[in-house]
């Protein structure tokens, strides 16, 4: 005797309801980590990205239309997952972004690069758990000089240095100030309120006072 359609979906809605609560309780991927340190002067920073299943790794920046621009990198190295450095041969194609290729493989790539105008900034084609390192003499905490894309988790650290991550993000974008430039921010709000006043005070001084 066959078993009737309304008592076949009772074990097939339970199997389905089971392999949901698996998947939502399954764990996200772990992301890859990338770290990079301001170095004094912020001229240029030293980063440490993780790569994973890679054979070459390419030195670009990304510009406002998703272009890939040339980076120009030194101090570059490979480190295998059992610490050892491993050899890389350089591809520099003529005004394109240079690359290193290697056996395809985890690795971490150091490098060090140029940064331009206190900013920072980098995409990646999967989730990255990243961190931004700045010494004592640079800041993030004032909306009016900084720029952090969205996520931005930002730490004072008790030597004054500050450290900004992101987690399982796509692309971060970092702005940084000196104090220079702060203080320089409060010279012109103060002026600004200098100003306001000198121009406010003839309507102050020729409003007629109000009639009995």
């Amino acid at each position: 005797m066959r078993t009737p359609n309304r008592d076949r979906c009772g074990p097939a809605l339970a199997a389905l309801c089971a392999a949901l609560v698996i998947i939502l309780c399954a764990p996200p991927a772990g992301a890859l980590d990338a770290t990079y340190q301001v170095l004094p002067n912020a001229t240029s920073y030293a980063a440490r990205v993780d790569i994973t299943g890679a054979s070459n790794y390419m030195f670009a920046d990304t510009d406002m239309l998703g272009e890939n621009l040339p980076v120009t990198v030194t101090n570059v190295t490979l480190i295998a997952e059992n610490g050892t450095r491993v050899d890389f041969n350089w591809t520099n194609p003529w005004n394109a972004p240079s690359s290193i290729t290697f056996p395809k493989g985890n690795y971490t790539v150091t490098y060090i690069a140029p940064l331009n105008n206190n900013q920072l900034q980098e995409t990646y084609l999967s989730p990255y758990n990243v961190s931004v390192a700045l010494p004592a003499e640079y800041d993030v905490r004032n909306p009016l000089l900084a720029g952090l894309s969205q996520g931005a988790n930002v730490t004072r650290l008790p030597d004054n240095s500050t450290l900004v991550s992101w987690n399982q993000a796509l692309s971060f974008n970092l702005r940084f100030y000196d104090q220079a430039r702060e203080d320089l921010l409060y010279l012109f709000a103060e002026f600004m309120v200098i100003l306001a006043a000198i121009l406010l005070m003839p309507f102050f001084l020729i409003r007629k006072p109000p009639e009995v």
